[in-house]
């Protein structure tokens, strides 16, 4: 059974209906794909199994980090919250020695 890792989308057990309201039970499987997406953060490939739809959703959103970054932890495999974790400890590294210069420039100026 398969489950997309990123917005946790899984088979939906469903009752077909016939004309004479005779209901038949089947089995509605997402369109699960195994995925290399590109992290532009962590500047490199993720594999990870992600419906079709979540694709979608990703390139409306603008990638794979923003998209990630805005997706609930509940929702989420624990391979992709380890990759959100990782994605957000490379950003606040980045924004760390950001902060310090422009505190040292104002200090120079006040």
């Amino acid at each position: 059974m398969s489950r997309c890792e990123l917005t946790g989308k899984s088979p939906v057990v469903k009752n077909l209906v016939s004309h004479s309201n005779i209901k038949t039970k089947s089995i509605s499987m997402p369109n699960v794909q195994v995925k290399r997406l590109f992290s532009k953060a962590l500047n490199q490939y993720v594999r990870l199994q992600v419906a079709a739809s979540a694709i979608r959703d990703m390139e409306h959103m603008g990638g794979f980090d923003v998209f990630l970054l805005n997706q609930k932890a509940n929702l989420l495999s624990p391979r992709a919250t380890k990759v959100k974790a990782r994605i957000l400890r490379k950003i606040k590294s980045k924004k760390a020695p950001a902060k310090k210069t422009a505190t040292k420039s104002a200090a120079k100026k006040g």
